[in-house]
């Protein structure tokens, strides 16, 4: 079905939703996720189709009789698209062009198309390139119908002429030319987004010695909001899935002396493609190497705690799951009913509820980062020469000062300090630190 697969992209286009589900699940929110991906592809949605199955269909997945009678939809709706809300098949995706006559697209390729217009840094387009062939590779063999064998080079004569002795044969089959061409565009991508990685990893690493908080969470969840009301920044923000898909860090002080880092990073959602995450493996280690995680929540969507459960599974899946993590409940100005916010402050008494956008319960948050930030406070005596400027302005800086005591040639200071500040001290090489009980 060529012809209705010369493009992966919906935009302006007329779609049909599908959700198949099994009976033993609940139906979701009358396709309400799906439908806010396909607006976010710049798709008019004009129609919504579900189906219970007691079990999964392997040539069309909903059945040859449902498929009919979404074909008399598709011409009802006069449907350019049908999008279903379930990662399909290569038989399946052609099975059901074929019975359809339109282009059917699955999940994972309306999410991977929206990455693609989304990605505006060259690290973004490789990576979201790099998602979409490794998605496509393995879906060559079914999804084309133009994979004929093409004549070797001797071929299309009776004597095979035209390329002589010792270039004839069967030619080669277009699916062994493809197979070839995005292989070879793939390797070129890893190796190009290796470079990016390493200096990645460089950058991250350079920060070792300031505290540092990735802000994760579902898409559309209100991280960039709150990225700009932490430091005062104007990260773009809409109102729409994956609005941001580049890794923003920022500076914030929340107190005089303390100095944090504040990354910002792609959304999550369920069932994201496992490609997607492989290839944003760079824009995830913001998370991997933060100190803490605020994974912040839309207390206002029906679906919250699925969508906590699913970034906790991609937390999960990049091995970030054990890191320390503020339970962060947004949009607490725009929720209809406090049944899901009860719930999560029941399950998470450590959460902290928050407005973003107003600004409200932000200043708890500071300070809850600012003792995380701390640790466990230690009473020290610290001791060090008249001269040493740096370890006294560290801890002045840093700690609270109780008295400082002089003497010929050093200065002893008794002060509290957090423990995760104890570290900055040691490499400040003072004379002694001396534990008070």
């Amino acid at each position: 079905m060529e012809r209705f697969r010369q493009s992966l992209k919906v935009q302006r286009e007329r779609a049909i939703l599908v959700g198949a589900i099994l009976k033993r699940t609940k139906l979701g929110d009358d396709l309400a996720e799906l439908s806010a991906l396909a607006e976010s592809a710049d798709a008019q949605v004009v129609d919504r189709f579900q189906q219970k199955l007691n079990s999964i269909l392997p040539a069309t997945y909903i059945g040859k009789g449902k498929a009919e009678e979404l074909a008399e939809r598709v011409i009802r709706y006069e449907a350019d698209v049908v999008i279903f809300d379930n990662n399909l098949s290569p038989g399946q995706i052609r099975a059901l062009e074929s019975i359809l006559k339109v282009k059917v697209l699955d999940r994972s390729e309306l999410i991977l198309d929206i990455f693609a217009t989304r990605a505006q840094t060259r690290q973004a387009k490789l990576q979201v390139e790099l998602a979409q062939l490794e998605y496509t590779y393995p879906r060559l063999t079914r999804m084309w119908s133009h994979l004929d064998t093409i004549a070797g080079a001797g071929g299309g004569t009776g004597a095979g002429a035209v390329g002589g002795i010792g270039t004839r044969g069967p030619g080669e089959k277009q699916l062994e030319i493809d197979r070839r061409l995005v292989n070879k565009r793939i390797s070129e991508l890893k190796e190009e987004l290796k470079e990016i990685d390493q200096r990645k990893l460089r950058e991250i690493s350079g920060r070792h010695d300031l505290f540092k908080v990735g802000l994760v969470g579902y898409t559309n969840a209100g991280k960039s909001t709150l990225l700009n009301a932490l430091t005062d920044s104007d990260v773009y923000v809409k109102d729409q899935l994956f609005a941001t898909l580049d890794t923003r860090t920022r500076k914030w002080c929340p107190e005089r002396g303390l100095e944090v880092l504040v990354s910002d990073t792609v959304g999550f959602v369920r069932n994201l493609p496992h490609q997607l995450v492989a290839s944003f493996k760079a824009t995830l280690e913001e998370a991997v190497h933060a100190d803490l995680l605020l994974h912040v929540v839309d207390v206002s969507n029906s679906e919250v705690l699925d969508q906590v459960e699913a970034v906790n599974q991609v937390l999960k899946e990049i091995g970030c799951h054990r890191k320390p993590t503020i339970l962060v409940l947004n949009k607490t100005d725009v929720i209809e009913t406090t049944g899901p916010l009860d719930l999560l402050q029941t399950l998470h008494p450590d959460s902290v509820t928050i407005s973003a956008k107003t600004q409200m319960g932000l200043t708890a948050l500071s300070e809850i980062i600012c003792d995380r930030f701390r640790g466990r406070e230690l009473h020290l005596k610290v001791t060090c020469s008249h001269s040493d400027g740096r370890t006294q302005s560290f801890l002045r800086a840093q700690g609270q000062l109780l008295e400082e005591t002089y003497g010929d040639d050093k200065v002893c200071i008794e002060c509290i300090l957090g423990r995760n500040q104890l570290p900055g001290l040691k490499r400040l090489s003072p004379l002694d630190i001396e534990f008070v009980a």
